[in-house]
């Protein structure tokens, strides 16, 4: 006899029930849903092939960096309109939200990622306009002043995609600010640092490991 499969949970539901909210490490300002090592995590990420990791359910070090420039220099947003691509926990996004930008809007594929950014825009009484798709084949965003990236190049495709992009959006008028612990894929030689800071790190096997993250802009 087949045994039936289990129903997949509700994803705000999951994450308010199993990932507890905590200041996130090195921007202790801002509040986030937290994965932990009883958070059974895998219940709501999938085992399919296609289904994507859950990246949202920890703070990398891309988005902390980020985070942190943009709470430490408000000028950066303020009064400006920014739209955080492939926005995983909203974290960057709620950054760019508390230093007084005019509006932001967080963007991902991740269904669950989603859910996590409604909820932690919440937590932290801030407003975020969210959608939940791929963009990077369509044209620059609209009503957009400033891109910003956080850990978009961890994958060879992924990153080609993510540059070919930004340059489109570069070209329309749009500034860009990316956050990277320099891995592997991060075509440096195309981009101009803005500033490092030290963030604690819970992507690629580092378990919280503190880095030194940097802020860039591309070059001309």
């Amino acid at each position: 006899m087949k045994r039936a499969s289990q129903p997949q949970p509700d994803p705000a539901a999951f994450i308010q029930a199993n990932l507890p909210i905590s200041p996130v490490p090195s921007i202790p300002e801002i509040l986030l849903h937290q994965a932990g090592p009883a958070s059974g995590l895998w219940r709501l990420a999938g085992r399919g092939e296609t289904d994507p990791a859950p990246y949202w359910a920890y703070p990398w070090a891309g988005g902390a960096v980020l985070a942190r420039h943009l709470i430490d220099r408000p000028e950066i947003v303020a009064g400006r309109r920014v739209l955080d691509l492939g926005a995983g926990s909203g974290l960057v996004a709620i950054a760019a939200a508390k230093a007084g930008a005019a509006a932001v809007t967080a963007v991902d594929v991740d269904a669950n990622a989603i859910a996590a950014i409604g909820l932690n825009a919440a937590i932290n009484g801030v407003a975020i306009a969210i959608i939940a798709a791929d963009i990077m084949d369509e044209p620059p965003p609209e009503e957009t002043d400033l891109l910003v990236v956080g850990d978009l190049f961890y994958d060879p495709s992924l990153a080609l995609r993510v540059m070919a992009f930004l340059r489109r959006c570069q070209s329309s008028g749009i500034d860009v600010l990316i956050g990277d612990p320099e891995r592997a894929h991060l075509p440096q030689g195309q981009l101009k640092r803005i500033a490092t800071h030290a963030v604690a790190d819970f992507g690629a096997g580092t378990g919280g490991k503190a880095v030194q993250a940097g802020v860039f802009s591309l070059c001309e």
